[in-house]
């Protein structure tokens, strides 16, 4: 808001609509609030010939901040420099942005879609009803922000007049800088306990528009919200370190810092150096196979992406640290709207099995654990509902958090690493031996993804795929079939979760499909019914 110069509003109102009411209700709002106003108006020409335009200036800054001094207002509005236009009728509005008073940079507009018909309309021997899409069109483009609703059918729902909804959609879109409060004492005038039946009136219909206009803001804002929060926790929290950098060309360091950030608050530095000396193998594998970069280190970018991904899998330990972050206590309380004084309960649910405490405990000790759980008839969990708004469940959450430093001694993370590794090999290997073998490699990364049975059956078909595909014999070995082999079977995993497709394009170029997994069957001793024979009850 621009506090040098006052916030203008034009007011188009027909004969009849109280208009000139609307305009005392505005300056009394401001002057109770108080801020300094002044309005004029221009009378139109009898019902619908022409319309009353009321014009009010209203200061931004309260008489007290000013030290005595006081305002100059205008007396007409300025085509192009006002703030506001509000209007009881589409083609009104239409005509005075045809008269040049909006700015699509600047202007506000708040338009009843209703019509009255104008004199010329109504004299045509057919349809001479103006085209009301084609008037939504122009209060489009020559608007920064448009509320277009009927106020004609609010003001009648409400048991009132078109004056008092207008109000409440100036109230509604926050033009000005007093709060509904003040709007709504100036409808009561003297009557603040109870209202009169023609002020209970008004001040329905002021909140049907209040909301008609409120509602869609708030909206807005709370989507720009969340979208400023969720590109707030996407940015980087350290700059990529200028010796990281120097390693690498210049096309990578977009991807690059995203990644090294990533894995440096998934663990720790040393971590996020591992990840830094496994990119540097690809790109001396990627140098070498394409000295003069005619790929932009296409390879080495993919890789940058899906091993800082696959290097910060999820585990409890990642789940908590998310799930207690303040960050995400913004999110929630924007997503519901919660006001500064609103309390807000979030529970979160929880379902550990056995092989999540099992992944943070030594090999041996988790083999044990996992073996255990395999003997039960039915696999172990822990259902948990944490109130992650109360002490004690955030604390149980950050307590969990915590144990990151015991992420690295456990099984899942040697498994996963040894793995990482393996990938890692058969991308350098294919880069020497062809650029788009190992790129082909090199994007398999994106099988790995989600948890649970969905990350364990992406990394199986990715072995399958590195080991039957990239270096086992094939009918035709080239680079290039190869590299075209790796590229369908991929495709097929990604587009079919059952694997069919993926086992049908193993088998087409020469790789035998993939093992069946063993599932255990389970027994389940069943109670004999009463009466029922031993074959019956078996």
């Amino acid at each position: 808001m621009n506090r040098t110069q006052p916030t203008t509003l034009l007011i188009c109102a027909l004969g009849g609509e109280g208009g000139g009411v609307l305009t005392e209700w505005l300056v009394d709002a401001a002057r109770h609030a108080g801020y300094a106003a002044q309005s004029t108006s221009i009378p139109g020409v009898a019902q619908r010939t022409g319309a009353t335009t009321y014009y009010v200036e209203v200061f931004p800054v309260p008489l007290a901040e000013l030290g005595g001094r006081r305002p100059v207002f205008s007396l007409s509005p300025v085509p192009g420099a006002l703030d506001a236009i509000v209007s009881s009728e589409l083609l009104e509005t239409t005509r005075q942005i045809g008269n040049g008073m909006s700015a699509s940079e600047r202007t506000l507009v708040i338009t009843s879609s209703a019509r009255t018909l104008t004199t010329a309309e109504r004299m045509q021997p057919g349809d001479g009803r103006a085209d009301a899409g084609r008037l939504l069109e122009v209060v489009k483009a020559f608007s920064r922000e448009h509320h277009v609703f009927d106020m004609g059918a609010a003001a009648r729902e409400a048991g009132t007049v078109v004056s008092a909804v207008m109000l409440g959609a100036i109230a509604g879109s926050a033009l000005f800088p007093f709060p509904r409060a003040a709007f709504e004492r100036a409808v009561r005038g003297g009557e603040v306990d109870k209202p009169s039946k023609m002020a209970a009136a008004s001040l329905r219909g002021f909140d049907a528009a209040f909301e008609a206009v409120n509602a869609p803001r708030e909206q807005a804002a709370m989507v720009t919200r969340l979208l400023d929060s969720a590109s707030g926790e996407r940015a980087l929290p350290t700059p990529l370190p200028p010796a990281v950098a120097a390693r690498f060309p210049a096309p990578m360091h977009d991807l690059l810092a995203l990644g090294h950030a990533r894995v440096l608050d998934y663990q720790d530095a040393a971590y996020a150096a591992l990840y830094v000396e496994r990119l540097a193998q690809v790109l001396a594998a990627e140098r070498a196979a394409d000295p003069a970069a005619a790929h932009g280190y296409s390879t080495t970018r993919e890789m940058a992406r899906w091993l800082a991904l696959w290097m910060a899998f999820d585990d409890i330990v990642r789940v908590a640290e998310l799930k207690s972050r303040a960050s995400r206590a913004l999110r929630v309380r924007g997503e519901v709207k919660a006001g500064d004084d609103d309390i807000v309960k979030v529970y979160d649910h929880f379902k550990p099995g056995a092989p999540e405490f099992a992944a943070l405990l030594p090999a041996p000790l988790a083999h044990r654990v996992t073996a255990w759980d395999r003997r039960r008839s039915t696999p172990w969990a822990m259902p948990l509902k944490v109130g992650s708004h109360s002490v004690i469940g955030m604390a149980s959450l950050r307590l969990l958090a915590s144990l990151r430093w015991l992420r690295k001694r456990g099984s899942r993370f040697a498994e996963e690493q040894a793995l990482i590794a393996r990938w890692l090999d058969a991308v350098v290997a294919g880069t020497r031996s062809d650029w788009r073998l190992g790129h082909e490699i090199a994007l398999c990364g994106r099988l790995i993804k989600g948890y649970g049975s969905t990350n364990e059956r992406g990394k199986a078909n990715l072995l399958h795929v590195i080991d039957h595909l990239a270096t086992a014999p094939l009918p035709d070995g080239s680079p290039a079939a190869r590299a075209t082999a790796i590229a369908a079977a991929r495709e097929a995993a990604l587009a079919d979760e059952a694997g069919k497709a993926l086992d049908a394009a193993l088998v087409r170029h020469g790789a035998p499909p993939r093992p069946v997994v063993a599932q255990p069957i389970r027994w389940m001793k069943r109670k004999p019914q009463a009466g029922a024979t031993p074959a019956q009850s078996r």
